[in-house]
């Protein structure tokens, strides 16, 4: 199977350079100069990654990520001139599956790409898994008085409609399928089709500190050293 990556650098000699290594690496290569060639080449193709830089002209790279996860599922690792922790956490935070610093070293690059590649593989095997779990005939957990709605994907505290993301959705969906155990870090990524299965970049976290802003902030109880505990008692 040939992968599509698409470049997106403001930087010609860049944009050259990684087009040249990673198609002699087997990959089919496309670039971009800025967010709107970018979209022009994401729209018209089928595209597996996209290396995108965050200092572009016009639209900034992290402005990009978030737009595209919001419409998509495509890997996407951030590129930055700035060894910032803060760039890297917002980058995270916008959706980005990897973050690497200017000047980097191709063969790391290489093998951050083929990881990132494996990891969406391994997230089309979790999300027919997590489909055929939320498939169950009796498709409404309920739990302090608020309803999931499994098939549906819907969470109800009496009549208001709580919005949640996929990532939130599918979270909290193993949380109420698993109430009253400590579930790891590990477990609970493997239990959602977020594709990100390193631990260290706190993307768990991230998902839950949202899920407690959202609803009952006692509901998730922190276990220091082995992950999180779904407090709630839920109705059989």
């Amino acid at each position: 199977m040939t992968y599509s990556v698409l470049v997106v650098d403001d930087e010609a000699v860049i944009r050259a350079r990684l087009k040249g290594y990673f198609e002699k690496e087997g990959y089919r290569v496309v670039e971009a100069a800025d967010g709107e060639q970018m979209w022009y080449e994401f729209n018209r193709q089928h595209i597996d990654l996209i290396m995108l830089d965050i200092n572009l002209p016009g639209v900034d790279g992290l402005s990009l990520t978030r737009e595209l996860r919001s419409r998509s599922h495509v890997g996407i690792i951030l590129v930055s001139g700035r060894d910032e922790s803060i760039d890297k956490i917002v980058g995270l935070e916008m959706g980005a599956d990897d973050y690497v610093t200017k000047p980097f070293e191709l063969r790391e690059l290489l093998v951050r790409v083929k990881n990132l590649l494996w990891r969406i593989s391994l997230v089309k095997q979790a999300e027919l898994a997590v489909a055929e779990e939320l498939s169950q005939p009796d498709d409404v957990i309920s739990f302090e008085g608020y309803q999931l709605e499994l098939n549906s994907r819907k969470l109800r505290h009496g009549d208001a409609l709580i919005k949640l993301t996929k990532a939130e959705f599918e979270l909290l969906a193993a949380f109420a399928l698993h109430p009253q155990q400590v579930l790891s870090r590990e477990r609970l990524m493997q239990q959602t089709s977020h594709r990100n299965l390193d631990v260290n970049d706190r993307t768990i976290d991230v998902i839950i500190r949202r899920l407690r802003n959202k609803l009952d902030t006692e509901l998730f109880v922190t276990i220091h050293g082995e992950g999180y505990l779904f407090a709630a008692k839920v109705d059989d």
